[in-house]
């Protein structure tokens, strides 16, 4: 029986970690349900978070985006904003992210041949990492872009998504080769 088939009982059966793996999820208890990590022990470090995603369109939106030509304004400006709003709002938008006292967002927003590269850096000193804040910066500053040309090019497509790297906490430093 696989561990989603329900057991002879009736009632599914929920699908547990063992061995190294249940030692390093700690985001679910010991019968296999989501809770949060408790980092009130934890001390207080400086941390930073670096992720990266791209939107990509078409020539129209190209063009237009390039002159300053939208309709609804600086797409820059706005995607920016859009993205440090995020990473401060985080914890409303992922169930298990801690609230974290978000002391910097920095959010580079570079206009390429493909369409436009963002880059969020988030820094913190505190008891827990901020690359969902990172995430969450990079993904509404896309959206936000996308909302900005969607009257010129409605195929514009939100890629590549990713933390590329982390510093600080007890894992220490990382980046993506």
């Amino acid at each position: 029986m696989s561990e989603t088939e329900k057991p002879a009982r009736g009632k599914p059966r929920r699908p547990r970690a063992s061995g190294p793996l249940r030692r390093s999820v700690l985001h679910v208890d010991s019968r296999g349900r989501a809770r949060m990590v408790d980092v009130g022990e934890k001390g207080a470090t400086r941390r930073v978070a670096v992720a990266r995603g791209a939107v990509g369109m078409g020539k129209a939106a190209f063009e237009a985006l390039s002159s300053g030509r939208l309709a609804k304004g600086d797409a820059m400006a706005v995607a920016r904003l859009a993205g440090i709003q995020a990473a401060k709002r985080t914890p409303d938008l992922v169930p298990l992210a801690h609230s974290v006292a978000v002391h910097g967002v920095r959010v580079d927003a570079e206009v390429t041949d493909e369409g436009v590269a963002l880059r969020a850096t988030v820094r913190t000193a505190d008891r827990t990492g901020v690359e969902m804040e990172a995430l969450t910066c990079v993904s509404v500053a896309a959206l936000a872009l996308v909302d900005m040309v969607k009257a010129v090019d409605r195929h514009t497509e939100i890629t590549g998504i990713r933390v590329v790297a982390k510093s600080g906490g007890r894992s220490g430093d990382w980046r993506r080769e």
